[in-house]
């Protein structure tokens, strides 16, 4: 990694110096079935497409930094969120993560070697402009991860509790990214295996009460949209069909799923 640029984009940030070997290794949203799956699914998308060495890393739309342990594997991770409960949660844990609008990266052009969008982009009106900006910070050949939530059928209570903008299919992912100047090397829908009974229990969640799950998109004291409980029986259940599902990935790309992952690359 080149650590002159990286001294170049540190001074004034506000943001704290990361020692790496002090990172937490877990945190509490590893033990949940959904980040657990969506985390194995990522890598299982990203790691067969990544340069060797240390990587420059942006995780745009950080939160409280719940990638950032996974994404520091790879290389240096600099987080950038627009809300402040998320960002001084994420700074307690230790990680650089800074408050800026993922409209307006406050990084120069040709700067990282990778960029993810982890169920970001569906948050903003504006998600070509969050994509746009994406491309300007990577170096040429550098890669973009996106996730998110996939079919606009499937619409829910969860979607205003995260204040979703929109749900994607792969086609409607894929022209964004063209757009933009991104090359698509992958795309795959994940939480397949259990798409059936998710998508039913999804149509039936409209028919009752919404349980109370807090958000910070809606109260002050909150860092992060609540986890579903989740028994821990059904759980471990679902951890362990994430691992099925994350080993196939590796070998295809899924047909339909509750959320859609792309891969893309800049141009040389």
């Amino acid at each position: 990694m080149n650590t002159k640029s990286l001294q170049t984009i540190r001074p004034g940030s506000g943001a704290v110096r990361v020692d790496r070997s002090r990172l937490p290794r877990h945190i509490p949203e590893d033990d949940h079935w959904w980040f657990a799956g969506r985390t194995r699914a990522l890598r299982a998308v990203l790691e067969p497409h990544l340069p060797a060495g240390e990587l420059f890393i942006l995780d745009v739309g950080s939160g409280a930094g719940n990638m950032y342990h996974h994404l520091s594997r790879y290389g240096y991770v600099i987080g950038v969120e627009n809300h402040p409960n998320p960002v001084r949660v994420g700074r307690a844990r230790g990680y650089d993560i800074r408050q800026a609008d993922a409209r307006a990266l406050p990084f120069a052009d040709n700067t990282f070697d990778l960029v993810t969008a982890l169920d970001v982009i569906e948050h903003n009106e504006d998600d070509v402009a969050i994509l746009r900006e994406a491309h300007r910070v990577l170096k040429p050949g550098g890669l973009v991860l996106i996730s998110v939530p996939a079919f606009q059928w499937l619409w829910s209570f969860n979607d205003e509790l995260n204040a979703h903008v929109r749900r994607y299919t792969r086609g409607d992912l894929e022209r964004k990214l063209l757009c933009v100047g991104f090359s698509p090397v992958r795309q795959t829908y994940n939480n397949f295996l259990i798409f059936p009974v998710a998508a039913l229990t999804i149509l039936l969640s409209r028919l009752r009460p919404p349980k109370a799950l807090k958000s910070h998109y809606f109260e002050d004291d909150a860092y992060q949209v609540d986890m579903v409980p989740t028994h821990p029986l059904v759980n471990a259940v679902l951890m362990g069909v994430g691992r099925l599902e994350s080993y196939l990935i590796r070998f295809a790309d899924l047909p339909v799923g509750t959320g859609l992952i792309a891969l893309a690359r800049k141009g040389e």
